[in-house]
């Protein structure tokens, strides 16, 4: 849902409509939050994000979105996290800074139903603006003044009271005003996903893909990934050298598989590690490599032997056999040098968790219709249904599919295909649709 996008909402006061804040709308904002809200507008401090309720364009509420605070110990009791990982972990949390209703427009049941419709869109909208999603949403209440109802009936849980201190500039200063304690995780398992070792896969609602939850995952022991990536050969000198070319390694496939797809998504993720992930995986430091190591590293290492020790310690995470994949063939622009072909893959992913399974380089000299059947040779299919674009539409392609790999094929057929279109069109496979096939 971007900055256009509304959430409507049926009741007395219909259609009451949820929106971020336009550029041009921001001086109004501030101006009716200093004026109105009892705590008034110096800034909201951190990320942020600034909405307005409106009925029949007349702006009825606003609230404000900012960074959490950086100590609450109620919160992060409840949470379960240590120091050291509260810190790398509390981007994912954000503050209810400021919740406003307008003069005039205090009708039952108004706040906690705009609490739920922003609770809705507030992960999406996060990630669109600033590049990451939100776990967990907080947010202070003076008892003296509230007693927190419209966001307890918004369904958010009361986990006790501040100690009665306050921040300005670096020191804290007792005020001797305590305020309730409330959040309302985003997901079912936000605490437990704040609180793991490794940091969690990057879901979001722009993905149709489900990540791997690499807290799940074996990486020690034998056959684990740290044991898998004992072979790799550092593409380094020997001197200088700070984190092992295992930790490296194995940062970036954790990585990767929980969503990051760049070198700069990689380090960020490794930045949310606690010190236990990292020397899980190999690491003596408590910190974890930059992006400039990172990159060094993987783009040293020689990608073909790496793929291969990877792909299969994935396959045996998540066995194919009765599987959806995909196949796709992808030319790598900006991977070669100027006047040379880009290289060009073909792959097989998983279709649920869009995650690698088998790639294979298309030479110059060839296309990716011959090169299917390599990719696809050693991977146990049984059951699996193989999907494609309409290039391998092909006869043999589909013998070696059902034959040899014991597999099922959904290929697309387009007009260059005159002849097999025509008999697909006589079956009149539309007085047949799924459900009726289903049912009978």
């Amino acid at each position: 849902m971007s900055d256009g996008a509304v959430a409507a909402l049926k009741g007395p006061i219909a259609p009451l409509v949820l929106r971020l804040v336009r550029r041009e709308e921001r001086g109004r904002w501030r101006e009716l939050m200093r004026t109105h809200h009892y705590l008034g507008l110096h800034h909201i401090v951190g990320e942020s994000l600034w909405y307005v309720a409106t009925s029949n364009d007349e702006w009825v509420a606003l609230i404000g979105w900012g960074a959490a605070a950086l100590q609450c110990r109620v919160r992060d009791q409840w949470i379960g996290w240590e120091r050291e990982l509260q810190w790398r972990r509390l981007h994912l949390v954000a503050n209810n800074a400021r919740f406003l209703i307008l003069p005039g427009w205090n009708l039952p049941n108004i706040a906690s139903r705009l609490l739920a419709m922003n609770l809705k869109r507030l992960g999406l909208d996060w990630e669109i603006y600033h590049g990451h999603t939100i776990l967990l949403a907080e947010t202070f209440v003076d008892g003296a003044r509230f007693r927190g109802t419209c966001y307890r009936a918004a369904g958010w849980q009361v986990l006790g009271q501040t100690r009665g201190f306050g921040k300005r500039n670096q020191r804290y200063w007792h005020h001797g005003q305590p305020k309730l304690v409330l959040v309302r995780p985003l997901s079912a398992d936000a605490r437990a996903l704040l609180a793991a070792p490794f940091s969690p896969p990057l879901r979001t609602s722009t993905k149709e893909t489900k990540m791997m939850d690499v807290n799940r995952l074996p990486l020690e022991g034998e056959g684990g990934l740290i044991d898998v990536l004992k072979a790799v050969v550092d593409p380094r000198k020997a001197r200088g050298v700070r984190h092992p070319v295992v930790t490296v390694v194995a940062i970036a496939v954790c990585a990767a598989l929980s969503g990051a797809r760049s070198f700069t998504a990689i380090a960020e993720w490794a930045q949310g590690l606690s010190r236990d992930a990292l020397k899980r995986l190999g690491s003596k430091r408590w910190s974890p490599p930059s992006e400039p190591t990172i990159r060094r590293v993987l783009q040293g290492l020689n990608a073909n032997a790496v793929d291969v020790q990877i792909g299969q310690w994935i396959r045996r995470q998540h066995p194919v056999a009765g599987r959806g994949i995909a196949v796709d063939g992808k030319a790598l622009r900006g991977a070669h040098d100027a006047g040379q072909r880009a290289p060009h893959l073909l792959s097989a992913i998983l279709h649920e968790e869009g995650v690698v399974i088998g790639q294979i380089q298309v030479e110059d000299k060839t296309n990716e219709i011959p090169k299917l059947p390599e990719l696809l040779g050693p991977l146990a299919l049984d059951g699996a249904v193989i999907t494609a674009d309409a290039m391998h539409t092909q006869t043999q392609t589909a013998h070696f599919i059902v034959e040899q790999k014991k597999a099922n094929y959904l290929f697309i057929v387009k007009d260059n295909q005159p002849t097999l279109r025509q008999d697909i069109s006589d079956l009149k496979l539309e007085s047949f649709p799924p459900s009726a096939r289903h049912d009978r």
